[in-house]
């Protein structure tokens, strides 16, 4: 069972991956004036799936850390973080779903979405160094 969850955030991370290279293409059009075309419509539903499984998974993450070890945030900085990345994904998920909903020319909450997913996606890449040294301390033993 311990092996779901990095399977599931991994997964959802390369997904962010290539929704931050969809991202990108709007950022070239908009900020970059280059003729490229944004796939919107994918963008936003791979989006969802994947701040929705980071989601998921921050609570099947700690629930399973609940449930193995009796406590929460005992795998340090790998919990942490877990919980610093939640409001980014409220953020990236409530402001594409406005942007989404009431389309029309903008410029700035673009940037301020695609900025915050940028850091949220930095902050994911990092999960993969501390959730390493988790698996390999807490469920190997080594």
């Amino acid at each position: 069972m311990l092996s779901v969850h990095p399977v599931i955030q991994g997964s959802a991370t390369l997904l962010a991956l290539y929704v931050f290279f969809l991202g990108l293409q709007r950022f070239r059009f908009l900020h970059l004036y280059q003729g490229v075309a944004f796939k919107w419509k994918r963008h936003v539903f791979l989006g969802e799936i994947a701040l929705g499984a980071w989601l998921v998974g921050i609570v099947g993450g700690m629930t399973m850390v609940y449930f193995y070890w009796y406590g929460f945030l005992m795998t340090g900085t790998h919990g942490k973080v877990a919980l610093v990345m939640v409001p980014f994904i409220i953020f990236g998920f409530a402001s594409g779903q406005y942007m989404n909903h009431y389309k029309k020319k903008r410029k700035a909450l673009p940037l301020i979405h695609g900025l915050s997913n940028l850091v949220l996606l930095i902050l994911a890449l990092t999960q993969v160094v501390s959730g390493w040294w988790v698996y390999r301390v807490f469920v190997l033993g080594w």
